[in-house]
């Protein structure tokens, strides 16, 4: 069995979102590699400072609905016309309105079981998973920058807590994961 390689995490703690979003500004402009900002809420305008882009999950949400509708209208095409074709009291043969409830909830149902689970499996959150938790209060009240400190010399370390204690980080601690 392999062995499951840890690491070894500088992180800094802050008690503000605008100072959080100061320090990620400033480690930019510094040219640190940042492994995670961790907030216990979405901070607004967060995404544009660390460079992310924009999620391309919407995309495979419109692929999904395509699969569900197409599955949704295709069956009971199927069932209504070749499976079980009841014609009677001036039904059309191929009753296409009555199909749109049905074709639009398998849109709805297909699209977003696709993205959950692909969404879980990007994000590694299956049953079974241990999380890694840095601190329980970044899921309550604080605000984090987490560094990888894991191949990093000492002067490396000394510089990136040098880096918190000039941006404000409230608590500085080293943990591996």
């Amino acid at each position: 069995m392999a062995a499951v390689s840890s690491k070894k995490v500088l992180y800094g703690l802050y008690n503000d979102e605008e100072d959080l979003k100061r320090a990620v500004k400033s480690a930019r402009d510094a040219h640190l590699d940042i492994l995670d900002v961790l907030t216990p809420f979405p901070v607004h305008g967060l995404d544009p400072i660390l460079g992310l882009n924009e999620s391309r999950l919407h995309y495979l949400g419109f692929i999904y609905g395509a699969i569900g509708a197409l599955f949704g209208f295709g069956f009971m095409s199927w069932a209504v016309v070749s499976d079980w074709p009841i014609l009677f009291g001036g039904k059309p043969y191929w009753p296409v309105p009555a199909y749109i409830p049905i074709t639009f909830e398998m849109t709805v149902l297909f699209s977003a079981w696709g993205m959950t689970l692909t969404f879980y499996t990007i994000c590694g959150l299956w049953p079974g998973v241990k999380a890694k938790i840095l601190d329980n209060r970044i899921m309550d009240d604080k605000f984090c920058i987490a560094f990888d400190v894991t191949d990093a010399g000492d002067k490396t370390v000394d510089g990136l807590q040098a880096f918190f204690g000039k941006t404000g980080a409230s608590e500085v601690h080293v943990k591996t994961i």
